[in-house]
């Protein structure tokens, strides 16, 4: 079965290890194949954006999807998830999750776990700054040191 890809103006998306731009046009793709991965602009990150713990988990399980060699990521990402499991222990049922889907080699549905790793890590900010508001000293002091 093919999908169906929209892509907008000089967005870009990978296909297998191919990174493919759209011209300034809109375009519709038609894709046939047995496990190519795939992923949108949207959906990719990179080594600059990946600034959270959670975010650079997203990043290894990316980097197995789109590796023809997956087990290359593998010891990155157990040492990741170590450090976020070991921080905060109630995350261990997503990232359960993610393992359950990378040993059954189902990477994409990894992928899709590992947001929900980051929606969890956004989260667990948010009540933190809730918490715990700046106080004027300290936005000072961070000003001040800069």
């Amino acid at each position: 079965m093919a999908l169906k890809v929209e892509l907008r103006p000089h967005e870009r998306i990978i296909v297998g290890n191919c990174v493919i731009t759209n011209t300034d046009q809109r375009a519709r793709l038609l894709i046939d194949g047995d496990n190519v991965p795939i992923l949108r602009e949207r959906d990719i990150l990179t080594p600059e954006t990946a600034d959270t713990p959670a975010k650079l988990v997203y990043l290894a399980v990316q980097l197995m999807y789109i590796s023809p060699d997956p087990q290359t990521q593998h010891g990155t990402y157990f040492n990741l998830v170590r450090d976020i499991v070991t921080a905060v222990p109630s995350a261990w049922p997503i990232i359960e999750g993610i393992n359950n889907n990378i040993l059954n080699g189902d990477l994409y549905r990894a992928l899709k776990d590992a947001r929900k790793l980051i929606a969890y890590e956004e989260k667990l900010r948010s009540q933190f700054e809730a918490t715990h508001p700046k106080t004027e000293a300290a936005k000072d002091d961070v000003s001040s040191a800069a």
